[in-house]
């Protein structure tokens, strides 16, 4: 009986742990961004970002599996270095009326891969329309932040688009329709 009783304590203290090990992390939108290049008619690899948007990570440590990702900024945020190419991004030929909309990210599901790293599937809204993503992630560090003394954690992840499945495919395959995407946040404790 005894050897019952302590096994079921034992239990009821892991379940507890692995419930209380979930956390909120609010996104740090001036360490976190989005670089995404493509080819431009095999001449050269444009970039653009986008930077300071703001999201919410529930990170379970103990079993990353658990946690999940939710993600959204405007479109208008593009970053491309020079204005007349953000203008004709903006443009009927790109986003057009949808430019005002929101690019959302909400994670439905993680598969775990190795020591710190995993395949996180979900769905991503962009132009107004919704497909599955999977982006390729890695944990870089989960501590306490040495400056602002509070739990942090930075994550990076890559994943490739293909325009056209958000319409947004205009003069491929002169300009690739395969676009790279690098992924790197950093995440603080919420409050």
């Amino acid at each position: 009986m005894r050897n019952i009783l302590t096994a079921t304590a034992l239990m009821a203290t892991l379940a507890t742990t692995s419930f209380a090990s979930s956390e909120s992390y609010v996104l740090d939108p001036s360490h976190s961004q989005i670089v995404f290049n493509y080819n431009h008619l095999g001449y050269s690899t444009s970039y653009g970002m986008f930077s300071g948007f703001e999201g919410t990570i529930d990170f379970n440590q103990a079993d990353p599996a658990a946690s999940s990702v939710n993600v959204s900024f405007p479109a208008r945020t593009m970053l491309t270095g020079w204005e007349a190419r953000f203008e004709h991004f903006m443009s009927g030929d790109f986003f057009g009326a949808d430019a005002d909309e929101m690019v959302t990210f909400t994670s439905t599901g993680i598969e775990v891969t190795g020591e710190g790293t995993a395949l996180i599937t979900g769905d991503l809204t962009l132009n107004g329309i919704t497909k599955a993503v999977v982006l390729d992630a890695k944990l870089n560090q989960a501590s306490n932040h040495p400056m602002a003394e509070k739990p942090w954690a930075g994550f990076d992840a890559t994943t490739t688009l293909v325009r056209s499945d958000f319409e947004l495919g205009a003069f491929a395959p002169f300009i690739s329709d395969e676009v790279q995407v690098m992924i790197s946040v950093e995440a603080m404790k919420a409050e």
